[in-house]
């Protein structure tokens, strides 16, 4: 498989199939982001010989006997088929409608078994496409796509150069609704600030409530030196939020939301793993970040902060 620099996924894409169409990021201005920096380029799209090649060997996974041995090893009669590709790359959703699709076509002759194809997308790349190719590109088995909006705050948006407004995010999702693609978003908790965090929750949700992301997951901003941010928290140009206030935050957040969604805190950022369906595990999922909130250290939890290598 053709796989450039490390490879992320969202926790929930575990079992599809990785499928490298791209690799970094078209925008790569955000002051957080240290993800794409292993690349010597800003961003690349794959050949499709090499995309072909790759769904060639995965075809062959099938009848491979280390496959057939693990999945007898698990007690199946041979390996599962795939069900679904994720595309990798920041923001494979960028490509032109008709890259997209000659991508489905190459999937869908290789593995017919899959049944929909996912990656991440910025709202910018939504904008690029119209609501025709929107449809169309569902109807190719693109559907539930990953966006990290990151938050509806419009003053961390602009600071953090993200590049779309609160209004974009609301716009965009909602041409996604009327072509039947859904989405999750990825809420970066800590992206507003010291002080301003239950600011930017309350935000949020007003705008995740205009809305239909089937997931909201969190994800708590974590700072590397190599990133832009640090550089501004060095001049004394932003302050962040302490890990308590970031709790805090995610409380405020999952108090205001008022849609039916999976709500989760599933990656390594996070200290604790939480995850639950709203609005029926709203109490218990209140009851547990009280409980942190209330009994432990914010010196423990920066402790685990500082020790995050990578994300």
């Amino acid at each position: 498989m053709h796989y450039t620099g490390t490879i992320w996924r969202p926790p929930y894409e575990a079992s599809s199939l990785l499928l490298e169409v791209t690799a970094g990021c078209t925008h790569h201005k955000c002051k957080f982001c240290t993800l794409y920096h292993d690349l010597p380029f800003k961003f690349r799209m794959s050949p499709l010989a090499d995309i072909e090649s790759d769904l060639l060997e995965a075809q062959l996974w099938s009848t491979d006997p280390i496959s057939m041995l693990t999945a007898r090893l698990q007690g199946l009669p041979r390996p599962e088929r795939v069900r679904r590709v994720f595309l990798t790359g920041a923001n494979p959703f960028v490509l032109k409608s008709e890259r997209l699709i000659a991508v489905a076509d190459l999937i869908r002759q290789y593995v017919p078994s899959m049944k929909t194809i996912g990656c991440f997308a910025r709202i910018t790349d939504v904008t690029l496409k119209s609501d025709e190719e929107l449809t169309s590109l569902h109807q190719a088995g693109y559907d539930g796509l990953t966006i990290g909006i990151e938050t509806g705050d419009d003053e961390a948006l602009r600071f953090m150069n993200k590049g779309y407004t609160s209004k974009d995010i609301v716009k965009q999702c909602r041409r996604l609704d009327r072509a039947g693609i859904h989405y999750c978003f990825f809420y970066l908790v800590g992206i507003s600030g010291a002080g301003r965090g239950e600011i930017g929750a309350r935000v949020t949700a007003n705008v995740c409530n205009q809305l239909h992301p089937t997931l909201i997951g969190v994800n708590m901003l974590t700072i590397y030196p190599e990133s832009e941010l640090y550089q501004e928290i060095c001049r004394g140009s932003w302050k962040e939020a302490s890990e308590i206030e970031k709790y805090k935050e995610i409380r405020m957040l999952l108090e205001n939301l008022e849609i039916p969604t999976q709500f989760a805190a599933l990656g390594a950022s996070n200290a604790f793993q939480l995850q639950g369906t709203l609005p029926g595990d709203k109490d218990a999922l209140a009851a547990a970040l009280d409980k942190i909130i209330e009994n432990v250290k914010e010196d423990d939890l920066r402790e685990y902060r500082v020790n995050l290598r990578h994300l």
